[in-house]
């Protein structure tokens, strides 16, 4: 306990060479193509050396997607010559960021920073809603921001539905003992994830039976079980706009999953140690971290074939797409890092982003347990055990990662999310780290913390961009 995590997640793995590997339904994963002979133009100013270490950074993209990426480029040049932009009706006081409003499909221009000027939330406006006798694992907000649903550790509270506004308790569904989730509503063991589709019909949950439930998120009335994984299911996402499941589980696979149909799709192999997480948007593709093999890995679900990315040092716990062209994952070595779908080392590295703690006499990183992105906006949030959450400013790009402020919050943060419209985050706290049982806060409250967001009034930083 305090030292570091048991060995089986501390051994040797073999690191798998960033690049794209094939990854057939049934099969294990092959070598795929190499560098894309677009990717490093060519200079007289560059050796060989950095030529062919600059193509070995870049990863392989379709024909459709470099017409992407070349028309976002584009757009991005005619904006930094002086190109003006119409104001969004969204950019109200309630609404955090301004700038170009998200587009149906996430498609051109979602990745454009948005300037946030996020006041420091006072702790005091901080609301905790009680409820969960164990450690909270997981939860998600309705795409109206109107309801909260959480599952902890609990063996007879499961799975909890909220309202945001009062903070009423609408809906529990108790679990049972292993084996008869046939004769109960709720899981008989830890649920580890849990996703909602965009139009707020389903919800999925995760547990450590290798179970996946299907719910009506109206009436929390269970649907159907999917069964078919190997061990805990840690990872579950539904693609934006549609029905279609992903899910990722200890067993090392991503698995696809119709939930209109009650049908299973496909299974895709890669990965060398347990998933840890799982993320999804618009696209017919999906990002999981790793665990212990050290990659982050981008799914793509039509070619069936991965990207794979490298960085941290240590087990890749958490991740979240920001937007179609980004995302953020953390680590157990203190790393928080930030992607490009485009290149196979993070565009930026905070090492030790939440401090160190002394343990046994050694000083270790606070382990990054959950990372959240406010969607098409550059916007971060991070949490550790270290009593804070952290808010982020992704800038220059997407190049560089900067500290906004500290929310103080004592215990593990294993799940952090986002509200749609930006006016709140919500953290799911506990006593312990969501997979495992290393060590224990006692000081903390196993709960969930609804905290407000507002945006900095124009006059108040004379640094700040007028967003009028």
């Amino acid at each position: 306990a305090g030292g570091g995590r048991p060995a089986h997640r501390r051994g040797g793995v073999q690191r798998l060479r960033a690049g794209e590997v094939r990854a057939a339904p049934g099969g294990g994963a092959g070598t795929g193509s190499g560098a894309s002979p677009h990717a490093c133009p060519r200079s007289p100013s560059l050796g060989r050396r950095r030529q062919r270490e600059a193509a070995e950074d870049e990863v392989d993209e379709t024909p459709q997607e470099k017409k992407l990426r070349l028309a976002k480029l584009y757009l991005e040049q005619l904006r930094q010559y002086g190109e003006s932009r119409p104001v969004p009706p969204w950019d109200s006081p309630g609404v955090l960021c301004s700038g170009a409003p998200p587009t149906p499909g996430e498609g051109a221009g979602a990745d454009i920073p948005l300037t946030l000027q996020v006041q420091p939330p006072d702790p005091a406006n901080i609301r905790v809603l009680r409820g969960h006798q164990l450690p909270v694992t997981c939860l998600v907000i309705s795409p109206d921001d109107r309801f909260i649903f959480s599952a902890s550790k609990d063996g007879s509270l499961i799975k909890c539905k909220w309202e945001v506004e009062s903070g009423k308790r609408l809906c529990v569904v108790p679990g049972g003992k292993k084996g008869t989730e046939k004769q109960h509503m709720g899981h008989a063991s830890q649920v580890l994830c849990m996703a909602i589709s965009s139009d707020g019909k389903y919800l999925a949950t995760g547990d450590r039976n290798k179970l996946i439930m299907i719910w009506d998120a109206a009436t929390c009335k269970r649907l159907h079980i999917f069964t078919g994984h190997h061990d805990a299911v840690s990872g579950l996402s539904f693609r934006k706009g549609t029905h279609q499941l992903y899910s990722a589980s200890h067993d090392r696979c991503v698995k696809v999953w119709d939930v209109a149909e009650n049908a299973y799709v496909e299974t895709l192999f890669g990965h060398q140690d347990v998933i840890t997480g799982l993320d999804s948007l618009s696209r017919e593709c999906c990002v999981t971290a790793g665990g212990r093999d050290g990659t982050v890995r981008l799914w793509k679900i039509p070619e069936e074939s991965q990207l794979v990315f490298c960085g941290h040092q240590g087990s890749i716990d958490c991740i979240q797409l920001i937007n179609e062209e980004h995302m953020v994952s953390g680590a157990d070595d203190g790393s928080l890092a930030l992607w490009g779908l485009t290149k196979k080392k993070p565009l930026a590295l905070v090492r030790q982003a939440h401090g160190v703690q002394e343990a046994q006499g050694l000083e270790q990183p606070y382990w990054i347990s959950a990372v959240a992105a406010l969607r098409n906006s550059d916007l971060l949030a991070t949490g550790s055990h270290s009593a804070s959450v952290k808010l982020w400013k992704c800038g220059e790009g997407f190049r560089k990662v900067e500290p906004l402020c500290d929310i103080p919050l004592v215990g593990f943060v294993n799940s952090l999310k986002f509200s749609a419209a930006g006016d709140f985050l919500v953290a799911g706290l506990g006593q312990e780290h969501r997979l495992g049982r290393w060590w224990r806060i006692k000081e903390a409250k196993n709960s969930i913390c609804i905290i407000p967001l507002k945006r900095r009034a124009a006059g108040s930083n004379p640094e700040a961009p007028n967003t009028s």
